[in-house]
């Protein structure tokens, strides 16, 4: 009863923040909410199946990147180039950008484009058991390499600068109130369908698989499953979620560049996840956000020593409470629970 409680005092939380928000506010609750639908995919490959995910941050630039292509196009000017391959002195549009002139390839990229990468990225390394600390080091390389893909291709992804100033997202106005409004309410519902999914595949039979593979794998291979499967598919939701996370982050930010796909980024989301509980989905999710407008906080004065308190954070976090906030709360209401039992037997 208390977590539903819980659940809908932050449903209408979500529900009156653009009636009592600035725009600034609200955008950058907005983000905030981003980060947390990538938590969610977090949670469910970490929490849930013993992934260590290093490297979502491609997944978040693939989906980034494809909305950002669309929208670019939208708005290239008379000669069907975006403003920053005139500048760099393409004079045709790169064969890669041209089916994203569709505006439903260009949606059905954002979901399927972090898919395929993580599922074939997933066949290739889980049916090898590569595993632990050997996958975050992998999907770390995966993070760095894909950075340097998109610093080295000026011309077609805007390099280090990559993709900026968007002023419409399909027919919302970006620089209106009402249009920032609707795009946070996007991201507010996705958040919550993202939230569902994720909820009701742990509490089916493949939740149950999941979890079973990541406190015994040998074991679960031993009855007959195959646990390549069961982390590919779990490894590929996580992806579609960042996928998504990124396509609404190009929008409500208004730039998808290389500094927010690689490493750091990655392992802040990370950091968010493991504060908050990467057993709980509500955790992951309240975990992201704290974590995210800390940063936002005390960057601003501490730009330099906040990474330093983001790691030591992280550390301690793992050390001195693995299962983060969630599992602070959850092991206080049990030791109330038991202590009233206690007392009225008494």
């Amino acid at each position: 009863m208390s977590s539903r409680i819980a659940l809908a005092l932050c449903v209408l939380l979500l529900a009156v923040a653009p009636f009592t928000l600035s725009p600034f506010r609200l955008g950058l609750l907005a983000k905030y909410l981003c980060f947390a639908i990538v938590a969610v995919g977090i949670a469910l490959a970490w929490g849930q199946g013993g992934m260590l995910v290093l490297g979502q941050g491609v997944f978040f630039g693939l989906g980034g990147y494809a909305m950002g292509m669309y929208l670019k196009l939208s708005e290239a000017g008379s000669a069907g180039l975006p403003d920053f391959m005139v500048w760099s002195g393409v004079e045709e549009l790169p064969a890669l950008w041209k089916p994203f002139a569709n505006p439903v390839f260009a949606l059905a990229a954002v979901v399927l484009v972090p898919g395929l990468v993580a599922f074939l990225l997933g066949l290739l390394v889980f049916r090898q058991r590569v595993r632990g600390a050997y996958f975050a080091i992998l999907s770390q390389a995966l993070a760095a390499a894909f950075v340097i893909l998109l610093v080295g291709r000026q011309g077609i992804t805007g390099g280090t600068n990559g993709l900026t100033n968007f002023s419409r997202f399909f027919q919302l106005d970006l620089t209106d109130p009402n249009g920032q409004r609707a795009v946070y309410a996007i991201a507010a519902v996705v958040l919550g369908l993202v939230y569902l999914v994720a909820r009701l595949v742990i509490r089916g039979r493949f939740g149950r698989l999941l979890v079973a593979v990541r406190d015994g794998e040998d074991r679960v291979r031993f009855l007959g499953y195959d646990p390549a499967v069961v982390k590919t598919v779990t490894f590929t939701m996580s992806a579609v979620m960042a996928g998504l996370a990124g396509a609404l982050f190009v929008p409500i930010v208004g730039i998808i560049s290389p500094a927010l796909l690689g490493i750091v980024p990655s392992l802040e989301l990370l950091v968010g996840v493991a504060v908050g509980g990467r057993f709980v989905l509500a955790g992951a999710i309240g975990g992201a956000i704290l974590v995210n407008y800390a940063k936002t906080a005390f960057s601003e004065d501490f730009a330099e020593g906040w990474l330093y308190l983001q790691g030591g954070l992280f550390v301690l976090v793992l050390v001195f409470a693995p299962k983060g906030l969630a599992g602070l709360v959850t092991g206080a209401r049990e030791r109330l629970a038991a202590r009233v039992r206690k007392e009225r037997v008494a």
